[in-house]
């Protein structure tokens, strides 16, 4: 459940509050000023943050992509760029560091995972920025990876013991041009950052990825085992993957999950598990519906995110920042 504290003195770095909402009292006015304040209260902030997984900010002076910048740069997190990263989402730079969240058409949900964890790539920090909140819908949902992980133990723990022990693998199907519409439409050419087969099999190869060209030219890449279940310092364990975005989301994983993933053994991961997973999210889950200007920030091992359909006339604009 979310809470608004006075600016930070209401701050409890209490894990059972999700998100935290900080609420500008009306004493910041504009985007120097709360470069300035977050500077001063920066500690303060990423305490709160490592506690809840979550930070709404609410009616601060950032309103474009170059403020949005200004204020996530305060925080003084290093910047995890686009182009680096293995994502599989079509996205569109609006500065060096700041881009849109996802490409994919409004009446498509994004479900719920961590930023990138179907790769050995990935972020520890995503920030959001709401510049056009939709008419109807378009919420971010997120849900507490840590919890998600309590309540798998406790539902279907032999299984949960099973994806901790063994890991994942995701099989990623790269289209040979960029799909906007779809969520995962990205190329290989700019998934991998490459220019053609010969650099795209060398930068599979040093990523332990095994992979198949189609017919049609686009890439099956299989990802090295990785880590589905981690345990964070102080002994904190979260469920890090990609796993209800692509049983949900990837074509034909709902029928069949071998296609988009299975155990580091290579061995299928059970739908009657996937199940418990999906609905233990649906009971976790939080809807941040946006405000225009709005600004989260999200610990990418504490916290998934996703985002809900939307509909209306107004087209909503989120753009994103990563950062390590």
């Amino acid at each position: 459940m979310a809470y608004i504290s006075n600016m930070t003195e209401g701050l409890k770095y209490d894990p059972a509050h999700f998100p935290t909402v900080i609420a500008n009292d009306g004493s910041i006015g504009s985007i120097e000023q709360a470069k300035r304040w977050i500077n001063e209260n920066q500690a303060a902030l990423k305490k709160e943050l490592s506690c809840t997984g979550a930070i709404l900010f609410r009616g601060f002076p950032v309103d474009s992509a170059e403020t949005y910048d200004t204020f996530f740069n305060a925080f003084g997190y290093a910047n995890f760029t686009y182009k680096e990263s293995l994502s599989n989402a079509v996205r569109i730079n609006h500065t060096e560091f700041v881009f849109t969240a996802n490409e994919a058409p409004k009446h498509v949900e994004i479900y719920l995972h961590n930023e990138m964890a179907q790769t050995p790539i990935y972020p520890s920090i995503i920030s959001l920025f709401c510049e056009n909140a939709a008419d109807q819908g378009g919420a971010t949902a997120i849900c507490r990876s840590d919890q998600m992980y309590q309540k798998l133990i406790k539902v279907a723990p032999e299984q949960t013991q099973k994806l901790e022990q063994l890991g994942i693998k995701y099989t990623t199907l790269m289209p040979a041009d960029d799909k906007p519409e779809s969520g995962q439409g990205r190329s290989w050419l700019g998934t991998l950052g490459v220019n053609n087969k010969t650099e795209a099999e060398a930068k599979l190869e040093k990523l332990g990825y095994s992979w198949e060209w189609l017919a049609d030219g686009s890439l099956a890449a299989q990802s090295c085992k990785l880590d589905a279940i981690k345990t964070l310092d102080g002994g904190r364990k979260v469920f890090f993957n990609q796993i209800i975005a692509a049983y949900r989301g990837w074509k034909g994983a709902l029928d069949d999950p071998s296609k988009a993933f299975c155990f580091g053994d290579g061995s299928p991961i059970g739908k009657e598990f996937l199940d418990h997973i999906v609905e233990s999210s649906k009971q976790l889950a939080y809807e941040l519906e946006w405000q225009d200007g709005d600004v989260a920030i999200v610990d990418n091992h504490l916290a998934m995110h996703g985002r809900m359909p939307y509909s209306g006339d107004r087209k909503r604009k989120v753009l994103v920042v990563l950062g390590r």
